[in-house]
């Protein structure tokens, strides 16, 4: 009530304030509408590099807690090259990858991957390391899948193929694990990631 007893006063709402709250709603449904441009092309074809190098490598090796080994070591050192990239893109883009599409994109991506992690040497000790590489395809496309559903076009399908992979992978003979591991993580990467390079800004 107003001091004289008549009707309450409407809440007066700061013009800036108004403003404001409508430049917030129209930036996040522009970055929802968008797609995440951050994936690195370049950096897809380091790792690719990587895959392809890491497979000759396990060939050589014939031994499986040898090639394990080796491509645990290959896959830290493509994961730095792939959050190394990813995040100066999105960087020079003026993209956080803290909020929004990139979140999304992030949050699709990592599970599966923690996944993997965690299986890998669950798999070694129960005796089934023939299903690592098919796990490893499988777990990692399904990341990249799902977070690319946010990004362009060509990130999701690449993470369809190494599904694909992966799952030929189970049927295939172990003496194969090496031929399907660079086949993915090397031709895909690479593959992809001159495609990307090339459309979506390196």
């Amino acid at each position: 009530m107003s001091p004289t007893g008549g009707s309450p006063r409407p809440k007066i709402v700061a013009l800036k304030d108004h403003a404001s709250e409508n430049l917030r709603f129209i930036r996040e449904a522009m970055e929802s509408s968008r797609e995440l441009t951050s994936v690195p092309g370049w950096g897809g074809v380091a790792m690719g590099i990587v895959g392809v190098v890491v497979a000759a490598l396990a060939e050589r090796v014939g031994e499986p807690e040898g090639e394990l080994r080796l491509w645990l070591a290959g896959a830290a050192v493509a994961l730095v090259i792939g959050g190394w990239t990813l995040f100066g893109k999105a960087r020079r883009q003026g993209v956080d990858l803290r909020r929004g599409l990139g979140r999304r994109f992030l949050l699709g991506l990592l599970p599966p991957m923690a996944a993997g992690l965690i299986l890998t040497p669950a798999l070694w000790l129960a005796g089934a390391t023939g299903l690592v590489p098919a796990l490893w395809l499988l777990l990692y496309g399904a990341g990249v899948t799902t977070g690319g559903a946010f990004s362009v076009r060509a990130v999701p399908v690449m993470g369809s193929c190494f599904m694909v992979l992966g799952a030929l992978a189970l049927l295939a003979p172990e003496s194969w694990a090496n031929a399907f591991l660079g086949l993915g993580f090397g031709g895909l990467h690479l593959g992809f990631g001159l495609y990307i390079a090339r459309r979506h800004g390196g």
